[in-house]
């Protein structure tokens, strides 16, 4: 009798662990592979927080959480001379945060991706409109 106990609470475990992965990322990816993306995004934040990659090589964000955010550049941090960036291809901030609070304009979907390619050496930072104020920010460090 006691080992249907030990049986039943250790399965339980188990799949409450197995639970609780499937909200904070792909764990497919996270097994058995490389990911298809640079950047994750969890509930309240970006993974990593900052991201190296070099001028001309693509970013990819993935959404890895079940929350929509966005992916918006912080128009006074970016390197002189570098384009704007947002999802939902927006062109400036401002225009990105008013879509997002008027119709959750630039969202990404659940396990959606966000892809961009960085021309202009730097230090890029970003937000995510909705999660900004419990801490959600990143930046990309892009060099030659």
């Amino acid at each position: 009798m006691h080992r249907r106990v030990y049986l039943a609470t250790a399965g339980s475990a188990a799949l409450a662990g197995l639970a609780g992965c499937t909200v904070v990322g792909d764990v497919g990816e996270q097994v058995f592979g490389e990911p298809e993306y640079d950047i994750g995004m969890t509930r309240n934040e970006y993974l990593p927080a900052e991201y190296e990659t070099t001028v001309g090589e693509p970013v990819v964000w993935k959404n890895t959480s079940e929350s929509i955010h966005t992916v918006t550049a912080i128009e006074g941090r970016l390197p002189d001379g570098a384009e704007y960036f947002a999802t939902g291809g927006y062109d400036d901030q401002k225009s990105a945060e008013d879509a997002w609070h008027d119709h959750h304009g630039g969202a990404i979907d659940i396990r959606e991706p966000y892809e961009y390619t960085f021309e202009v050496p730097g230090t890029y930072h970003y937000i995510c409109v909705p999660h900004v104020g419990g801490g959600m920010v990143g930046r990309v460090v892009v060099t030659e």
